[in-house]
């Protein structure tokens, strides 16, 4: 079977009014974003977002959780845009991929304490819009972990 189709089986199973469609595009959209991008592992870069996706459905999260998962690098790592999400998937999604982009940028080893309030801040303010965006980004980390021994300084 398809991997794109397990994991929409795996949604199904607990959110039987999902949109397949929605779904599909998603991972079609993601997949062509990404392209021939590669991971340090070799593998394709969307083997990521995709494995993100597979992380979201093992917690039963909605359906807009699972396109951000698939598509929570675009915006960062591709040439798509914010708008360009927001035209195909609605506001919602573009709004969860924004701010998983936004929580990207964040870094903690900034020793300047203004710097650190303010990451604090957006970090804040970014998971009181959506919890969800949360639940994204520490999947991504939960796989980036997974996957650390690929990384040449891990």
């Amino acid at each position: 079977m398809k991997e794109q189709a397990k994991l929409v089986e795996k949604v199904r199973d607990y959110f039987p009014k999902l949109n397949v469609e929605n779904i599909n595009k998603a991972y079609d959209f993601g997949k062509k974003a990404h392209g021939y991008q590669t991971r340090e592992s070799g593998d394709p870069f969307f083997s990521h977002p995709f494995e993100v996706a597979n992380i979201l459905a093992q917690m039963k999260l909605d359906e807009n959780s699972i396109i951000t998962g698939l598509l929570h690098d675009v915006i960062e790592d591709t040439l798509a845009t914010k708008e360009e999400i927001k035209s195909i998937f609605g506001l919602e999604v573009a709004n969860l991929v924004d701010g998983v982009t936004k929580l990207s940028k964040l870094t903690l080893k900034q020793t300047n304490k203004n710097k650190q309030v303010e990451n604090l801040r957006k970090f804040i303010l970014a998971i009181s819009e959506d919890i969800r965006v949360l639940f994204v980004k520490l999947a991504d980390r939960l796989h980036n972990m997974r996957t650390i021994k690929f990384l040449k300084d891990a």
